[in-house]
């Protein structure tokens, strides 16, 4: 069987386009800027976050060409290697629906040095999708995959096709099949998930995609999340997944963790009010890294309303900064 990612949190990585200002920007589709990928994946590694995911959804991945993924994934390896995070693990994420192009992507993953797949679940039929076709569809790509590969259940860009429990229990039994990434707000099916004792927990993980759940579901059993708050904010994510791994806290951790959470959560309404777009804004106006707007059409003008916009999140903003400095 094949080892799992690590428990921690790890970062859905937003794909970096070169700036408006820049001698090669094309206003159709901006070169991919791998200098500014790899400041971002730098600050993130440095600051504690466990692992990345690169090309997710929050990477664009539909937008990109296998060229551009392949140099976005060897970019940044390359990088780590350089800086000394040897073998840092790098999942790369896919997002289509032919078994044979996810493989072909998953085999240009590996020789750019990713570990692991990330594969989202195809939901263009969803009408007529079923649980046994979802299971044929991951056990084919599995079978043929070289690195071993995470489920990724994301309803809300997989045309809101659902994968029950039961599912997840049959595909954990996959040698190749090691996790997967539940971004969806229903609880349950994470503790159905996460506490099934039908799944060796061993060599499969289960990761949050909502860092606004992330202290519940960790007393459930999931080992970390993938989360885009902590692409801006990642101490103040880890220090909160570190409290959530208590099993004897003090009065003053319950607290502590308590007020993390609440303010982790808080801020992640940007995401799920603006998801890709509100991640890149954040990024580029607190970390300094790419253009506010600088996404792929059709995401096109970064958040809207801009600055005024902006303005009504900058209570929780700097009482996240806060937390940020602190630690």
């Amino acid at each position: 069987m094949a080892t799992p990612p690590a428990p921690g949190i790890y970062v859905p990585v937003p794909t970096f386009f070169v700036s408006k200002k820049a001698a090669s920007y094309d206003p159709i589709a901006a070169p991919v800027d791998i200098e500014t990928q790899v400041a971002h994946s730098l600050y993130l590694a440095r600051a504690g976050i466990k692992g990345l995911v690169i090309l997710g959804s929050t990477g664009e991945a539909i937008h990109l060409t296998n060229k551009e993924r392949f140099e976005v994934l060897s970019g940044v390896r390359q990088a780590f290697e350089k800086e000394g995070f040897k073998d840092y693990p790098i999942i790369a994420g896919t997002a289509t629906q032919n078994i044979e192009e996810t493989v072909e992507q998953l085999k240009g993953a590996k020789e750019a040095g990713a570990q692991y797949g990330l594969c989202l679940v195809p939901g263009y039929f969803a009408g007529a999708s079923t649980q046994e076709g979802v299971i044929r569809w991951f056990t084919a790509v599995a079978d043929k995959s070289p690195i071993p590969i995470m489920i990724y259940h994301y309803p809300g860009v997989s045309n809101n096709v659902k994968v029950v429990p039961s599912t997840f229990v049959t595909l954990a039994k996959h040698p190749n099949i090691v996790g997967c990434k539940l971004s969806h707000g229903d609880v349950s099916y994470h503790a159905q998930i996460a506490s099934s004792p039908s799944i060796d927990h061993s060599s499969f993980a289960t990761f949050s995609g909502l860092g606004q759940q992330l202290l519940p579901v960790i007393t459930i059993g999931a080992v970390g999340a993938i989360d885009g708050c902590a692409g801006f904010f990642p101490k103040t994510v880890v220090r909160l997944f570190e409290l959530s791994l208590k099993n004897q806290p003090t009065d003053e951790e319950v607290s502590k963790r308590r007020l993390l959470q609440y303010k982790v959560s808080t801020m992640e309404e940007l995401i799920a009010k603006f998801g890709t777009v509100g991640i890149k804004e954040a990024i580029s106006r607190l970390r300094g890294f790419g253009d506010r707007d600088g996404t792929r059409l059709p995401l096109h003008g970064g958040i809207p309303g801009d600055d005024a916009e902006w303005a009504k999140w900058k209570d929780i903003v700097e009482a996240m900064e806060a937390e940020e400095n602190s630690i």
